[in-house]
C-alpha cells in the first residue's frame, strides 16, 4: 500500500479525508516539546531555538550517547534543563505536546508511532522514510487523532524552491532533478528531493525525449526514474543539502536551485513554525508549505 503523498486533513466526524477540516484543541500557554536527536547537528540548533521561544518549553530530549544528563550540560548552555533519555518510551513519559523526530531512518518510524500512540503530535525532519512508512504513520495518526507534519527540509528557501518547481512543472513538461549532498550521506536521493519528486508527481510525469531502450551506453548515466522524474544524486565533500530543478523548452531554460550552508540555522525557523502549527492538523501532511500561506 502506498500512502497518498499529500492527504487531506482527516475529519473525525466523517472518518474520512477532507481538504478543509482542522482539529481544534484547547492549548496550554506553553507548548511542551521533546526532540529526538536533541544533541545532534540539527536537533541541537532546534533545541536552542525552542529555548529562546517564549511560547515553547523543551521538556525532554533523546540521545543514547548522553542519556541521564541534562541537555544544557551537553551543549554548554545555561538554563536548558531538559533531561536526556535513551529511548522514546522514556522521553514520552514527560508528556510532550509535540514530538520532533530528528534522528535516523532506521529508528524514526518507531519513534513516530510511539509518540502518536502516547498522544503527541509529531514533526518529522528525518529523511529516508518511504511512502510505505508514511502510509503506516498516516493510519496511526488518524487512529489517534493527532497530526504529523513531515518535511524533507525546513529551510524556508528550500520550501519556496519546491513550491516554485511545482508551479513550473504545470507549464514546462520537460524537467530533471539534480540532488547534491555531502559525501557521507547514504540515502539517495535526499529527503528534500524525495519530497520534491512527490510534489512533481502530483502535476504529472516529465517528458522523456529518448527512451531507456534507445540509449547508447550505460542507462545508469541518465540517472534514476522516480515517480515520473529523472533524478541524479551527487555525493561529494563540500555540499550539505542542495538541489536543482532543471526545466527546458526549445530555446529556453529554467533552473531553480536551493543551496544550504554548513550550519543548521536555516532549518530552525521552519521547524519552529511546524511545532506551532502541527497540533492544528490531523493525519499526515507532507511539506512545510502545508502550514504556510501563499
Amino acid at each position: 500500500m502506498t500512502a497518498p503523498p499529500y492527504p487531506g486533513r482527516a475529519s473525525r466526524n466523517r472518518g474520512q479525508f477532507t481538504e478543509s477540516h482542522c482539529v481544534t484543541r484547547a492549548k496550554t500557554t506553553m507548548i511542551r516539546v521533546c526532540v529526538a536527536g536533541a544533541a545532534g547537528w540539527a536537533g541541537s540548533a532546534l533545541s536552542l531555538g525552542i529555548k529562546a521561544a517564549a511560547d515553547l518549553q523543551m521538556v525532554a530530549g533523546i540521545s543514547r550517547e548522553h542519556a541521564g544528563k541534562h541537555l544544557g550540560s551537553v551543549l554548554g548552555v545555561d538554563g536548558l534543563e531538559a533531561p536526556l533519555f535513551a529511548t522514546a518510551e522514556e522521553a514520552l513519559g514527560t508528556r510532550p505536546d509535540v514530538f520532533v523526530e530528528y534522528t535516523k531512518p532506521d529508528v524514526a518510524k518507531a519513534h513516530i508511532l510511539a509518540a502518536l500512540r502516547a498522544g503527541s503530535a509529531v514533526v518529522v525532519g528525518t529523511s529516508g522514510l518511504t511512502n510505505e512508512d508514511y502510509a503506516e504513520i498516516n493510519a496511526v495518526s488518524i487512529e489517534n487523532e493527532r497530526g504529523v507534519l513531515a518535511a524533507g527540509n525546513f529551510a524556508i528557501t528550500a520550501v519556496l524552491a519546491q513550491k516554485f518547481s511545482e508551479i513550473a512543472a504545470r507549464y514546462v513538461p520537460n524537467w530533471e532533478i539534480i540532488d547534491y549532498a555531502h559525501a557521507g550521506k547514504q540515502d539517495v536521493p535526499s529527503g528534500t528531493v524525495r519530497e520534491l519528486i512527490t510534489r512533481l508527481s502530483r502535476v504529472g510525469e516529465s517528458a522523456v525525449a529518448v527512451s531507456p531502450d534507445s540509449l547508447k551506453g550505460p542507462a545508469e548515466a541518465r540517472g534514476a526514474r522516480m515517480d515520473g522524474s529523472q533524478v541524479h544524486s551527487v555525493r561529494l565533500p563540500g555540499y550539505v543539502i542542495s538541489f536543482e530543478s532543471l526545466f527546458g523548452l526549445p530555446d529556453q531554460r529554467l533552473a531553480i536551485r536551493h543551496d544550504s550552508g554548513s550550519s543548521a540555522a536555516p532549518y530552525v525557523d521552519g521547524a519552529l513554525l511546524a511545532i506551532r502549527r502541527v497540533r492544528d492538523l490531523a493525519g499526515l501532511h507532507r511539506g512545510l508549505d502545508s502550514v504556510m500561506e501563499f
